[in-house]
Parts: structure tokens; sequence; C-alpha cells
């Protein structure tokens, strides 16, 4: 009965494996010499332990919606390219018009400059 497990169990402890091995390694392996710029913010350019109602730039607000746009755009498209040929003509321009209203609201954006940084 347990030799039915062992696919299961053999599976479960290569993926941890597969996680673990290469962080104890880089631990191991690598040297550790922290700096002022290492130890910095890096991911949102401001310090990480500031005034919590502090004003962000509306250019992240952009490129958070700019994100989501084509996320929506490539979930959408998968499902309607599989079943393409059962939807046929209608399905087709029905989806052209959905990413021509993406594409202005891209178009909009580019235009309005929130893919330029400083």
């Amino acid at each position: 009965m347990l030799e039915n497990y062992f696919p299961v169990l053999l599976f479960i402890f290569i993926g941890i494996a597969m996680g673990v091995v290469p962080m104890a390694l880089g631990k191991l392996v690598s040297l550790s010499r922290p700096d002022s710029r290492k130890n910095s913010p890096y991911e949102c350019g401001f310090e990480a332990f500031e005034d919590a109602r502090m004003k962000f730039d509306v250019r992240y607000y952009l490129v958070a919606i700019l994100f989501i746009l084509f996320d929506l755009e490539i979930a959408f498209l998968f499902p309607w390219a599989i079943v393409l040929k059962e939807i046929g003509t209608f399905g087709f321009v029905s989806m052209m018009i959905f990413l021509a209203v993406l594409v202005v609201g891209f178009i909009y954006e580019w235009m309005k400059g929130a893919l330029e940084w400083e």
C-alpha cells in the first residue's frame, strides 16, 4: 500500500531539494560584503520606512494600469484563440473591437508620456 505513495513522496522530496539546495549553495559559496548602495531601497524609489502618507508619482499608477491592460489582453486572447473556429466571424470581429479599445488605451498612455521616465 505504501509503495503507491512513493512517487508522490519522491516528487515532493525533489521539489523541496530543488528549492533548498540552490539557496544553501548560494549561502555557502557567495561572499557577503554589504555596503550602503546594496542596502538602499531600489524597488520603488523611496525609503522603505518613511511616512506612510507620502505622495506617489502618478506614473506608478499609469504603469500599473498599463500592466493590467496587457494582462487582460493576454487573459482573453488565449481562450479566444483556442475556440476561434467554433465562434466564427462574430467572435473574430468582437475580439478585434476589444483589441482596438486596448490599443486606444495604450496609445493614450503613450501620448501622455506615461512610458517615459526622467
